[in-house]
């Protein structure tokens, strides 16, 4: 009995993947998709708001960077949480855009990104980037150096 139930079941799975599709139906939800990429617009005044963040940071301007923060970001940033930021960030290198898209989270949302590489790292894959998520309205959600 249990050899006639294995066969059946691989019978099954070879029958499973031997069906074509003839015809595909794709239904409009209703929902709004979000473009993966951003707009020039886009980058640009995300780009500005990351340099003038990255200016304020360098020079330790806590009003400038907190100016430029979302209000989720400047409940949970502390003065560690930008002495880490400086340490990890090399000033003394130019960033420049490697990548922008949207970031998806954990909850199903996602929200424009730009990472960032240094100029003089030129590797197809960068072994140090910036990713930086921001809010629709450019406020800056979050700053994450990376370090291979």
């Amino acid at each position: 009995m249990k050899k006639i139930v294995l066969v059946f079941a691989v019978f099954c799975i070879q029958l499973g993947f031997a069906q074509k599709v003839t015809s595909l139906k794709i239904e409009n939800t209703g929902q709004k998709e979000k473009l993966i990429e951003l707009s020039k617009n886009q980058i640009t005044s995300y780009n500005n708001n990351f340099l003038k963040f990255l200016a304020g940071l360098k020079s330790s301007d806590r009003k400038v960077t907190d100016a430029l923060l979302s209000a989720k970001a400047k409940e949970i940033v502390t003065d560690k949480v930008y002495k880490k930021l400086s340490e990890d960030i090399h000033f003394n290198k130019t960033l420049e855009i490697f990548k922008s898209g949207y970031k998806p989270m954990i909850d199903g949302s996602s929200y424009p990104m730009i990472q960032y590489k240094y100029s003089d790292d030129k590797s197809q894959v960068p072994t140090e980037l910036v990713t930086v998520v921001f809010e629709e309205s450019g406020k800056i959600l979050g700053v994450k150096p990376f370090k291979k």
